[in-house]
């Protein structure tokens, strides 16, 4: 089975849960990294991994809240894309699966360097890749916990309950034999390097701290996830960070510190040195344990990550694929494995650590200012079982203390880390822009106060939305007289395409007055009522609507600009004297912007709005097109009766094209009026039996003519009914720009030399 609305079986219960964040941050925290931590601060180490925990409890927190609130596969990747937005959605989600797929194939190295302490394996050469032993043990081991996620995530969370309850149990004992042995005076001096290098190492073993987050990522899977949810995220934190400043501690004050630094496995030669053999081995067999656990658990988040992604159409939406036996994205754990492979394959321990670190760091921090965005935007449905507690303080400083961090990581680090992050934002920007509906919470509630909130943080919002799914039809609103016909057809065109009516006062200000004052003065009371009742109008027609008042030193001109800051498909303008606030003014910028429209438009001379009997002219071209759009979502949505006009010297001839081009642009049941002779008598003459004339326009620049008053079309002054002008949206190339455009749309004249054509400017004109 396939398909966005996939739902995965709640299988796990609220100790498997614990144990997947648990897990997840035992592992290498406790068993790998001591030796390089000691190395750098001694005994401070300890204080090091407590700091680390306590920047991962801020963000626990909040995940704890957001997890209640959207109990859904995806976890911190889910929470970004619909709290900020999918730019940053696209950032977290590639952060936190190949920061998930790093950190596996750190454990899982490492799960091979303990292996190979029992069982001595050859390396191996594939090529120009030379391959450890610990590296050819973790690619085998890996490809085994691939299988296990395949096979359900029931079975993950039975093989994490029986691993991390052993594990632990092991770790109990072995700092019970620490605290027997301990001696206070081992762990002086208790900074032998000085504090300087507290906060590189924090950064160093947070690597440690990357499970509890995972947890949400299978929050769907979870039983009664409003309760055991935030237990399980605080708990694993809590648990992990007490066992690793315990059991650090009791270590330094057993044994002296030189055998710890730089010992990769230095809690094995402690063991056998307080235990004898047998601590050592069951120490290495813990190790063991750790490592596969970490990895086990990281392999299951991160390819629910993968999942999500696909679900939200990140990537393609096919990563959906569940498995129609073990209910799993099984494509999804393909993918993710077969990256965790090759890092295994190309990459060294501290590299796949850190780059693991700094990854989740960035997704942390973005996890964080979502829950601040959630919290003041409040949408509708968010209604979380558990609350961050001492909001805003606590999301502030886990953004704050997590973007900190990664500056004292190692900066060839860092630099293949924003790799990754640029990449996000490439891919979103060239490949799942187009494809994705949602703009997320941020950008509805920046575009809701747009009227409020600066041009440049409306215009960055609106220049990364999303452009897949949602048709925008934007709606100029001067002349309160003129506003309900115009929401009426933008109403109507957006209905046709399921799409959104944005509605948009544009207040001109003197040039003498800055924007800032204006907007200070918060003189525009007109506006808000033009745009409240445009809000009413389109509603009362069933279709989304967003409302905007724009202050500007410009008025037709901002036309423009507005299309284009709000990502626009096609523009309803009304036409006449203050139809758009710009009342007949001659200015040569027209002409220019006129000839690069940024979205079609649809260009509405009222004379009353009734579209029950439409006469459209035309000879083909892409204005007419869009003229023939407009003319099937009013046939559709009022059952208009439409007519097809041609104006031809042969009526065989015309015959023949009209009706080709009536069934091209699904108008094949329109009536069929062929006529020869004048183009404008024949429009005017069929005009008069029509309640609505819609023409394409002609690429020479309609706009600018309507503005300086040029049309050359008289007749459409002329006709008693109301007209409708369409034009495409095109660029003006540099030839056009000098010379001019010679292309005629065909309103309703045949592109022949015999017939002359209405729609040229004379020579004196322009």
């Amino acid at each position: 089975m396939s398909g966005e609305g996939e739902e995965l079986a709640k299988d796990i219960g609220p100790l498997a849960a614990l144990t997947i964040g648990v897990g997840t941050m035992i592992g290498a925290g406790i068993f790998v990294l001591p030796g390089a931590a000691v190395a750098d601060l001694g005994p401070l180490a300890a204080l090091a991994f407590v700091i680390g925990g306590f920047i991962a409890i801020l963000t626990a927190l909040s995940a704890s809240e957001l997890g209640t609130a959207m109990p859904v596969s995806g976890g911190a990747y889910y929470y970004v894309n619909q709290g900020l937005g999918p730019l940053f959605g696209s950032i977290a989600g590639w952060g936190n699966w190949m920061g998930l797929a790093f950190a596996s194939a750190f454990y899982m190295y490492g799960f091979g360097e303990y292996v190979n302490e029992f069982v001595a394996v050859s390396g191996v050469t594939l090529g120009p890749i030379g391959l450890e032993p610990a590296q050819v043990i973790g690619l085998l081991g890996a490809a085994f916990f691939i299988a296990i996620n395949y096979v359900g995530a029931k079975e993950t969370g039975q093989i994490q309950n029986v691993i991390v309850v052993t594990l632990m149990g092991i770790l109990t004992v072995f700092t019970l034999f620490g605290l027997l042995n301990a001696d206070l005076e081992t762990l002086r001096p208790i900074d032998p390097e000085g504090w300087t290098p507290l906060l590189p190492v924090t950064g160093l073993i947070f690597v440690s701290y990357l499970g509890f987050v995972q947890i949400t990522s299978v929050a769907e899977e979870i039983q009664e996830p409003g309760k055991n949810l935030p237990r399980a995220v605080i708990g694993s934190v809590v648990i992990v960070t007490l066992s690793y400043a315990l059991i650090l501690l009791a270590i330094l004050a057993a044994v002296e510190t030189d055998l710890v630094a730089n010992n990769e496995t230095a809690v094995v030669d402690v063991a056998e040195l307080l235990i004898g053999p047998i601590g050592a081995v069951a120490l290495l067999f813990g190790g063991l344990l750790a490592t596969a656990s970490s990895a086990n658990a990281s392999i299951l988040a991160s390819s629910r990550i993968n999942f999500a992604m696909g679900r939200d159409k990140l990537i393609t939406p096919k990563i959906n694929e569940v498995h129609s036996k073990f209910a799993t994205p099984y494509r999804a754990i393909a993918i993710t494995g077969a990256l965790i492979l090759v890092f295994i394959a190309l990459g060294n321990l501290e590299m796949l650590a850190t780059a693991g670190s700094v990854l989740h760091l960035i997704v942390y921090g973005l996890l964080n200012l979502a829950l601040i965005v959630f919290r003041e935007a409040e949408p509708e449905g968010y209604d979380p079982d558990f609350t961050v507690p001492l909001y805003p303080i606590t999301p502030i400083l886990g953004a704050i203390f997590s973007f900190a961090l990664i500056a004292f990581i190692e900066p060839i680090v860092i630099a293949l880390s924003f790799v990754f992050v640029a990449f996000g934002v490439v891919w979103y920007l060239g490949y799942a822009r187009s494809k994705i509906e949602s703009p997320g919470v941020l950008s509805q509630y920046v575009l809701e106060r747009s009227e409020e909130l600066p041009d440049a943080a409306v215009s960055a919002t609106t220049s990364v939305k999303p452009e897949g799914g949602d048709y925008r039809v934007m709606v100029p609103l001067a002349n309160p007289a003129h506003q309900h016909h115009l929401i009426t057809l933008g109403a109507a065109i957006a209905d046709q395409h399921d799409g959104t009516v944005v509605a948009v006062n544009i207040e001109t200000v003197p040039d003498q007055t800055s924007l800032k004052a204006a907007r200070d003065q918060k003189e525009y009371e007109t506006a808000q009522h033009i745009l409240e009742q445009a809000r009413d109008d389109a509603e009362t027609y069933g279709v989304d609507v967003e409302t905007h008042a724009v202050l500007s030193h410009r008025g037709f001109e901002e036309i423009f600009d507005a299309a284009t800051r709000y990502d626009a498909d096609v523009c309803v303008m009304g036409w006449g004297p203050d139809a758009t606030g710009s009342p007949g003014r001659v200015e040569t910028t027209i002409d220019d912007l006129a000839h690069s429209l940024p979205c079609d438009f649809l260009v509405f001379r009222d004379r009353g709005f009734d579209p029950s009997r439409i006469l459209l002219p035309t000879a083909g071209g892409p204005d007419s097109d869009i003229a023939a759009g407009a003319a099937r979502a009013l046939r559709d949505q009022y059952d208009a009766e439409v007519t097809l006009l041609h104006v031809a010297e042969n009526r065989e001839n015309g015959r023949q094209f009209l009706e080709s081009w009536a069934v091209d642009h699904d108008l094949g049941g329109a009536e069929i009026r062929i006529e020869t002779g004048d183009v404008q008598t024949e429009i005017a003459d069929a005009a008069g039996d029509a309640t609505l004339l819609i023409v394409g326009a002609t690429e020479k620049g309609l706009l600018s003519r309507l503005v300086r008053g040029s049309l050359v079309l008289d007749v459409l002054e002329e006709v008693e009914c109301s007209v409708l002008l369409a034009e495409k949206s095109h660029k003006r190339s540099l030839r056009e720009r000098v010379f001019g455009s010679s292309a005629d749309d065909g309103t309703g004249v045949t592109p022949e030399p015999a017939t002359p054509d209405p729609d040229r400017p004379s020579e004196n004109e322009d």
